[in-house]
């Protein structure tokens, strides 16, 4: 194994702890979903029990893909993740379309479009106009890319600070909705008169809980930078996820105990109007800092995931060839960090960002669904092997998880036929784009 004294210069530093790697867990999958998706959810359920059953059932669903993602970084401790395990299992090609929807479009989409809930969120607190949202966004990815440059120790303490701050805003919020807006339990289980929910509100209440719970990949796009990778990818993964599903649940009872099953399904921000009820308007802004600190976490862990990616595409071939390189005194992947940071600039610019990221969301969840089916091929090509991990229950796990994805993304098809479409035009034009640049490496390389 890799260490920090024997490393080549042009090869990462395993720095990431189990505690490093939890809050990368954590901070990847909480954003500002938790803060506005349960008044979503709230709207197509019939009352408090279900719509828990539905954050209970997502998480578990998410484990199952937690503990799948847990044995491919424990079999390929790489940098790249996704990308890594379809390359190898199923060849370039739908490697490449992986890393074209994803770290070309998906991952720069998602920095803007967080950054941006980020910036109105700083300026509401602050009190800055909202002409000031659009130059903060940019200096917060400026500022992310920067630290990033300086290697993953940098990197980690950045998210190990906002990873705790979000934790705290989430605590205050079951504090506020517990204890302090005076609701009764009798929220939680109270049926609302006004909502019926029939099959298809169940599929639509389903579609923003797995949303709310993505971003559980990105340990596994810095896997070449985490310690004793065998053992701490499956802990921090598996921890980090857990440590999610709790914070969900509770949270979800703190709304409905604060502001019963119709006030929260009629609820534009529910965080906020929790906030409001209990403190005023002091309130709303205090909520509004913690939402800033969510969003930043989540930023500095997408371009640092993100360019993890970008870095292994290019050390492939399949992108640039400055971009693969790694700066040899900090370890970092610093090309590829300045390029996604500057195309996640100039989508925030040009405000292009939302439609990209509803574009990619199902190319996101395929790629989602085939990285686990690639533990099928590993167990078949390696499966003698000995490995420290192996998913439990296997295959019925890998099983349930791609099944249900699919059902998913079926599910987004009937639901947004108009972003599926265009998630699967922007996948297919990979296919050209793909053949034009390795026709171009060929030319290069002759």
């Amino acid at each position: 194994m890799t260490d920090e004294t024997s490393s080549p210069s042009s090869s990462y530093l395993r720095r990431l702890g189990i505690w490093s790697g939890a809050a990368i867990v954590i901070g990847g999958v909480i954003g500002s979903g938790i803060f506005r998706t349960p008044a979503t959810v709230a709207e197509r359920t019939a009352s408090g029990l279900p719509l828990l059953a539905l954050w209970v059932a997502g998480g578990l669903l998410t484990l199952a893909g937690v503990l799948c993602y847990g044995e491919l970084g424990a079999r390929r401790p790489h940098a790249g993740g996704i990308y890594l395990y379809l390359r190898e299992a199923f060849g370039s090609l739908p490697a490449f379309l992986f890393g074209w929807t994803m770290a070309l479009i998906n991952y720069p989409g998602s920095v803007a479009a967080v950054a941006a809930t980020f910036a109105d969120y700083f300026c509401r607190a602050t009190g800055l106009p909202p002409l000031w949202s659009s130059p903060v966004a940019v200096g917060a990815i400026f500022f992310i890319v920067s630290v990033n440059l300086f290697g993953i120790r940098a990197g980690a303490w950045l998210v190990n600070v906002f990873t705790l701050l979000k934790l705290v805003a989430i605590a205050m919020l079951l504090v506020v909705g517990l204890v302090l807006a005076h609701g009764h339990f009798g929220g939680v289980i109270a049926a609302d008169p006004a909502h019926h929910a029939s099959a298809g509100a169940w599929i639509g209440a389903i579609l923003p809980v797995l949303f709310t719970y993505g971003g559980f990949h990105y340990l596994n796009d810095m896997a070449g930078e985490v310690r004793d990778p065998q053992r701490t990818l499956p802990r921090a993964l598996t921890l980090g996820l857990l440590g999610v599903m709790v914070c969900y649940v509770l949270a979800n009872i703190a709304y409905l105990v604060g502001m019963g099953h119709a006030g929260l399904a009629a609820s534009k921000a529910p965080a906020a109007d929790l906030m409001s009820h209990v403190f005023g308007p002091h309130g709303a802004t205090i909520m509004a800092i913690g939402i800033a600190c969510s969003t930043f976490g989540y930023c500095s862990i997408a371009i640092a995931g993100g360019a993890r990616v970008l870095q292994t595409m290019g050390k492939d071939g399949m992108f640039f060839r400055s971009v693969g390189q790694i700066e040899p005194r900090w370890r970092a992947p610093q090309v590829a960090l300045v390029v996604l940071g500057l195309w996640a600039i100039v989508l925030v610019i040009t405000g292009t960002f939302d439609q990209l990221v509803n574009y990619t969301t199902v190319g996101e969840w395929l790629g989602h669904a085939f990285g686990i089916a690639t533990l099928f091929w590993y167990r078949r090509q390696f499966g003698a092997q000995s490995s420290p991990y192996r998913v439990p229950l296997y295959p019925l796990l890998p099983l349930v998880f791609v099944c249900t994805v699919l059902g998913v993304i079926v599910a987004t098809v009937i639901d947004m036929p108009r972003d599926a479409g265009m998630s699967v035009v922007i996948i297919v034009l990979g296919i050209p784009v793909y053949a034009l640049w390795r026709r171009w490496q060929q030319r290069v390389s002759a």
